[in-house]
């Protein structure tokens, strides 16, 4: 294993611990609004301590870009750590056993190294650049389906852009005619990693942040699938809409979603 993914590993099992530890006094559990339909605890914040904790103890002079903390600039700004403590939050709070703990880092601009674990089930999900995905230490693979009919998809509701709903429902309508099903489990995070492992065959959300998918887009990409933008782009980290899948699956999903953009999500 990489020395650095090893720090993160590392990182995002003490984070775990917090979290799952937390999960089973939910009465201790303090739940503040951060944002309109947008919430954080106090576990949120103890679990990203417990990272940053790790992290700089390794490396003390890399950045952090934290959900919570924000920008912690380091001298050597060539390394930044990008860290959601805690995605799926509102799973976690009321008390619903599917929210993970996701970190990446960036080496000079590009994703190098990525973790998503989830406490409760135990997965560690991992990839290091140009090395492969696994998970718990075994080798994953997105599936190759040519066609949505048949496949199942991932998607997250906009309940933070609730501007873009009819545009999304239009979206989902399109899809879900030619899929077998479609889920919303309520973990970006999560939902990136069984895209990876093959569990699901494509996923969508509109609206999400670089640390919900930094290190779920390095884990797809090293499981042999593809993270785009709303028009096959790659400005997915800038304008929080993304596509995951396999090459022919993102190429199906994207004709369905096309027809639906407007100006504000074409971007």
């Amino acid at each position: 294993m990489h020395p650095m993914l090893n720090i993160a590993v590392r990182a995002a099992r003490s984070a775990g611990n917090v979290i799952a530890r937390s999960f089973e006094q939910q009465d201790k559990v303090e739940v503040e609004s951060k944002g309109t339909n947008d919430f954080v605890t106090n576990v949120d914040k103890e679990a990203e301590q417990a990272i940053i904790h790790v992290i700089q103890k390794a490396y003390p002079t890399h950045s952090i870009i934290g959900e919570e903390s924000g920008v912690i600039d380091g001298k050597e700004n060539d390394y930044q750590w990008i860290i959601d403590p805690l995605d799926g939050t509102t799973n976690f709070v009321k008390g619903i056993p599917h929210f993970a703990v996701s970190i990446a880092l960036k080496v000079k601009g590009k994703l190098d190294q990525a973790v998503i674990f989830d406490p409760i089930r135990g997965e560690l999900f991992t990839a290091s650049r140009g090395k492969g995905a696994q998970i718990n230490g075994v080798r994953i693979r997105v599936k190759n389906n040519k066609e949505l009919n048949g496949a199942v998809l991932a998607t997250g509701f906009p309940f933070k852009k609730k501007q873009h709903t009819e545009a999304y429902l239009n979206m989902f309508k399109a899809m879900f005619t030619k899929t077998a099903d479609m889920r919303r489990a309520g973990s970006a995070a999560l939902d990136l990693a069984y895209v990876a492992a093959g569990r699901i065959d494509g996923y969508f959300e509109i609206g999400l942040k670089p640390w919900d998918t930094a290190a779920g887009e390095l884990i797809v990409i090293e499981a042999g699938g593809l993270v785009t933008d709303f028009v096959g782009g790659h400005n997915h980290q800038k304008s929080g809409n993304i596509v995951a899948g396999s090459t022919h699956i993102i190429r199906e999903m994207l004709k369905d979603i096309r027809p639906f953009l407007g100006d504000a999500l074409a971007k």
